[in-house]
């Protein structure tokens, strides 16, 4: 991207900016290889050459994969879809509070729903963060920990199924970790299992941190590693410092954007549902506690595709399906 060309700040700005190939080309490039595209990602070899044509690099070595684009070792990498199409999918995933459906996306870029919504989950995986070591662990540091459950509302079932239902439905449980003023971390653990949720409250939280949870008996035991503090819902949702209202603050966003926006969401895909949410919600703010601007949201998204490979049969759980898009 030319230094004389401000990144846009808003959605209008950045379809206009990013419909010009050269300038969703030049961000990527930057994003990428700051000091310039040297090397080639198949050999290695320090001296390929830029075809203006194709906008492609090519290596002067003969391979399979001696030419190469922006693409390469992301997300995108294999998707005929152009690039200012993927850009701007992007950010509209990854700004949007309660999500954005594949039929919007579709509309807004001009492609299929069916290439949008496969779209769609390839940049989820880009938004799952990597492991920032564990929660708490600071002299009083405060976690949170909850268990919501996602799933179909029984009035909306037929009669037969409602009477088949548990307490619970046939709804998928969701494990949540806060730390107050930090990051959250979201789980599908399929069903309320105590001991798998203080295996995953060990790996995910530092011991000797304060945990909040609620009377869930499935939490007992956790004293001997953490200063355990329970707050009985029956009674109250508040009593002192000891809630867990910050989760409940996640688990509405969680469940506006599924209930509201994709209305409805396999058990089998639900994670990736939840982990975007959880990089929107971790990223409000940075770590000074500024309010981040949707170009910063945007960079950050962008700074984690690389890396990262979903094809249509892993995403599908089939073999053999070729994704056109």
């Amino acid at each position: 991207m030319d230094s004389k060309h401000k990144q846009p700040k808003t959605l209008q700005e950045a379809i206009v900016f990013y419909s010009n190939p050269d300038n969703a080309l030049a961000y990527m490039v930057l994003l990428r290889w700051p000091n310039g595209v040297v090397l080639c990602p198949t050999c290695g070899r320090n001296d390929v050459v830029f075809l203006h044509n194709q906008r492609k690099w090519q290596c002067k070595s003969v391979h399979p994969k001696r030419q190469f684009s922006a693409k390469v070792g992301t997300i995108f990498e294999d998707s005929p879809i152009s690039l200012e199409k993927w850009v701007v999918a992007v950010w509209m995933l990854s700004n949007c509070r309660n999500g954005v459906s594949s039929y919007e996306i579709a509309r807004a870029i001009g492609v299929t729903q069916k290439s949008a919504w496969f779209m769609m989950h390839r940049i989820r995986l880009g938004l799952q963060s990597k492991d920032g070591g564990k929660l708490g662990g600071g002299p009083h540091s405060k976690v949170e920990v909850d268990e919501s459950f996602i799933g179909g509302k029984a009035r909306n079932m037929h009669q037969s199924r409602r009477r088949r239902m548990t307490s619970y439905g046939n709804k998928t449980a969701v494990m949540g970790m806060l730390e107050r003023g930090g990051k959250v971390k979201a789980t599908v653990i399929g069903k309320r299992d105590g001991k798998q949720m203080q295996e995953i409250v060990r790996d995910s939280v530092a011991p000797g941190t304060w945990l909040m949870t609620d009377e869930f008996m499935g939490y007992k035991g956790l004293a001997t590693d953490y200063t355990h503090l329970v707050i009985n819902h029956l009674d109250s949702y508040v009593r002192g410092n000891v809630h867990t209202n910050g989760l409940e603050n996640f688990w509405s966003l969680l469940k506006r954007g599924i209930g509201g926006t994709y209305v409805a969401v396999e058990p089998f895909h639900l994670f990736r549902y939840v982990d975007e949410q959880a990089f929107r919600f971790n990223n409000r703010k940075d770590d000074t506690g500024r309010k981040l601007d949707d170009a910063e949201r945007f960079n950050i998204a962008m700074s984690q595709i690389v890396g990262k490979r979903l094809t249509l049969a892993e995403l599908t759980g089939k073999t053999g399906e070729e994704a056109p898009f």
